[in-house]
């Protein structure tokens, strides 16, 4: 079966404060290849048909670097969120019907046939909005999957604004996802800013699409060490050994 058409969004504008360096995030290296590099081969390994690089911090670095990648850059300043964040591609995505992968540029060990797998599930059952998810040991820290009795997800509950209950849930959030791209559009604009950080949340979309009533469905990834984000140095060696 072939995969549904879909273009590609990769969030790549924050700072990484807890790599402490002043190098953007996303511009850290494993075996000499940038963190988005990788991020990049998969999205084009998976068949996007065109890549929207939201930057942010340090955009002119990250921009210079990635000159030749043939993908469209686009800037958010101030940086007020991951749903503000795709909310820039706006202009990129608005006359597009077709489906927008949305992928954060820190997760340098996914592969593209997990992203063929996302898209193929989103088609298969028919979701507006398909959340890829995983098992993890312990989940403190991440975006929980809140679900109803019928499997289908909530909402995405961040660690700040969860409660005691949702706290022991394993299931937590990649930050990957596929979407109905007009769907996308329509609810980026009705995010709001109520949390713990005042932010615009990307995961609110969930619950805009329960209230809709459009289906979000969760994919769950068995292996919850290709999709985990790079936020520490640590954690970056630590990939770089996974990766031999």
């Amino acid at each position: 079966m072939k995969n549904a058409e879909f273009r590609a969004v990769i969030l790549a504008a924050g700072k990484g404060t807890r790599m402490k360096s002043d190098l953007p995030k996303v511009l850290h290296e494993i075996k000499g290849k940038p963190l988005l590099s990788y991020v990049l081969d998969v999205a084009k390994g998976a068949g996007a048909k065109k890549i929207i690089v939201i930057i942010g911090h340090q955009a002119q670095r990250v921009r210079e670097h990635f000159a030749d990648c043939g993908c469209v850059f686009v800037k958010q300043e101030p940086q007020l969120g991951t749903g503000h964040a795709v909310l820039q591609a706006k202009k990129e995505l608005n006359d597009y019907n077709g489906l927008t992968l949305i992928i954060c540029g820190d997760v340098p060990l996914l592969k593209p046939e997990t992203i063929n797998n996302l898209i193929k599930e989103h088609v298969k059952t028919d979701s507006c909005l398909t959340v890829l998810t995983t098992i993890v040991p312990d989940a403190h820290g991440y975006g929980r999957i809140v679900k109803d009795k019928k499997g289908d997800i909530e909402k995405i509950v961040e660690q700040l604004d969860a409660t005691d209950d949702e706290k022991k849930i394993s299931e937590i959030n990649t930050g990957i996802y596929c979407v109905n791209t007009p769907f996308l559009l329509s609810a980026l604009e009705k995010i709001e800013n109520k949390n713990n950080k005042q932010e615009y949340y990307l995961t609110d979309i969930v619950e805009i699409a329960r209230r809709e009533c459009c289906k979000a469905h969760a994919c769950v990834t068995n292996d919850y060490i290709e999709v985990m984000g790079i936020n520490t140095p640590d954690e970056l060696i630590r990939a770089g050994k996974y990766l031999k």
